[in-house]
């Protein structure tokens, strides 16, 4: 049955991804949330049946708004393409699809997700489900009300970076994060497709190489993170590095997409907006500094037989390695990568 599930996530993202018909957009997206609801209930837990409620009735109202709007639009101008909308129209789809991706202000139900479900499963919900959304962002690119998506971004950087700053599980920091680099996203879709893209994909690097990590030595809380050294202190250490990149600390990976953003909304000139990004993005960076003190630099108070846990661990499968090389050492291909012309 998880084959099933897994192939018919896969196919409903790329159904969204290769419509241009408003009707087949909208079933690729409900496709994509009926398959993610068992996996959310994989554990029969009561926060996990929670988590997915939640989920289910947040994706059910942004498919439903975005099945109003398709129609308001069709029966306005005739035309089912997504190419075509009224301004209207595109502001409703774009607030449904920005609750869907879970951007500022509509952010809450986010990290309760996340907290209710397996590690592997925040993953998913985290990554892959971004990817149909985004598509439809980007098809309607040029007609996208600039003001809604700058506002939101901003937003989400700030609400996401202050979330953050509270938290002591692993899975609830990673979904503030996952907020704060939604706002970033949207902000680059404002200035460039190609850059949202790129902005994107340093993205789903850094959070996979992350998650894969926490999810090797289940990792669910700082304290864990703190035992998790005795284990395996290479990977502990990489992780470490991968928090700094997540943070946009340079040479690392996760500085290319914020300084190449900043840089263009310095030559729109949106000055203060840049500014104001910058600055958001420092809270952040004081949550996963403070995730890689307590991974790397401090010795938690344990027992003698914290110090063997290695011992008795079921051998773990190698997917951190690549994820973790490509979200540390991509930042020298920038020019390969993205060009400012």
């Amino acid at each position: 049955i998880w084959s099933i599930l897994i192939t018919s996530l896969s196919i409903s993202t790329i159904i969204t991804m290769t419509s241009h018909h408003w009707m087949l957009a909208w079933l690729g997206l409900e496709l994509n949330t009926l398959s993610i609801l068992p996996i959310t209930m994989k554990l029969h837990h009561p926060r996990a049946t929670e988590a997915t409620m939640k989920y289910f009735l947040v994706q059910a109202l942004a498919a439903s708004l975005i099945l109003f709007a398709c129609t308001m639009n069709a029966w306005q101008t005739g035309l089912w393409a997504t190419t075509n909308q009224t301004p209207t129209m595109t502001t409703i789809i774009t607030m449904a699809i920005l609750l869907k991706l879970g951007a500022a202000p509509a952010h809450l139900w986010y990290p309760d997700v996340l907290q209710g479900t397996t590690l592997n499963t925040a993953l998913l919900v985290s990554t892959w489900q971004k990817l149909a959304p985004l598509t439809l962002l980007y098809m309607m690119h040029t007609n996208l009300p600039t003001n809604l998506l700058l506002l939101t971004g901003l937003l989400s950087a700030l609400l996401g970076g202050w979330g953050g700053l509270n938290q002591t599980q692993t899975r609830k920091i990673m979904a503030h994060s996952s907020i704060a680099h939604m706002g970033w996203v949207l902000i680059a879709l404002t200035t460039s497709p190609q850059l949202t893209t790129l902005t994107m994909m340093t993205y789903m690097m850094m959070t996979i190489a992350m998650f894969s990590t926490l999810n090797a030595h289940t990792t669910k809380t700082i304290s864990d993170m703190g035992t998790a050294w005795s284990m395996s202190p290479t990977t502990m250490t990489l992780a470490l590095m991968t928090l700094t990149s997540l943070g946009g600390l340079p040479p690392l990976t996760g500085f290319m997409p914020k300084l190449l953003i900043l840089n263009e909304l310095t030559t729109k000139p949106l000055l203060t907006l840049a500014t104001t990004l910058a600055l958001a993005s420092l809270p952040s960076l004081f949550f996963y500094i403070r995730m890689a003190y307590t991974t790397t630099l401090t010795t938690p108070p344990n027992t003698t037989n914290t110090e063997h846990k290695w011992r008795f661990k079921s051998p773990t499968t190698p997917t951190p390695t690549p994820m973790m090389t490509s979200a540390l050492l991509t930042m020298p291909l920038t020019p390969m990568l993205y060009t400012t012309t």
